[in-house]
């Protein structure tokens, strides 16, 4: 293809070229610099992407600032039947419950999951770990300097979600207060 007439291609399809041939989530800037744009152009081009993708078997995926091109999640069934896949691993109740909490608090310590769950996540932590749901994403500065734990782009995956604003927001009142709010009502 010559230059001329790649910049008559619509940038929605260059971007989604070069998400297909990538091997990893991409960031903005890369996706600027190959295409000889700002990333303001690239970002417009792939809510554009995003939109169109809708309503085939395709999806973006953004994960810590980059994003890559996924199967939608409601075909996971067909395709793992298609490619002779084992069910997808089913998390234990325990596992989710961590898996939560990082999700929600990323990046966090050890010491703060175990702090809300109430018990030692280190079993817990290695197998998320093992199983690519999360991933070690630097030290904080206080004692100790412990590991921060935060999801990864499989994390999403697994969970058919595109971002983590995509997570449904959390109901923090206890059932307590809801008493409280059922005894005014009533």
């Amino acid at each position: 293809m010559t230059e001329s007439n790649d910049s008559l291609t619509p940038l929605t399809a260059r971007l989604e070229a070069l998400l297909f041939v990538a091997a990893e989530p991409v960031a903005n800037q890369q996706l600027a610099a190959a295409l000889e744009t700002t990333t303001t152009a690239v970002e417009q081009g792939l809510r554009a992407l995003e939109e169109s993708l809708a309503s085939r078997g395709l999806r973006l995926q953004r994960h810590g600032g980059r994003v890559q091109l996924t199967s939608a999640p409601e075909h996971a069934e067909l395709i793992e039947r298609f490619l002779g896949l084992e069910a997808t691993t089913r998390l234990s109740r325990a596992a989710l419950e961590t898996l939560s909490i990082i999700a929600y608090q990323q990046p966090v310590t050890r010491p703060q999951v175990d702090s809300i769950r109430g018990v030692n996540s280190d079993a817990m932590l290695k197998s998320l770990l093992s199983k690519g749901l999360v991933m070690e994403s630097g030290r904080t500065d206080g004692p100790g300097r412990p590991i921060l734990y935060s999801t990864t782009p499989e994390f999403l995956q697994h969970f058919g979600i595109n971002s983590i604003r995509d997570l449904p927001q959390l109901d923090l009142t206890t059932d307590d207060e809801n008493k409280d709010v059922s005894l005014l009502k009533g």
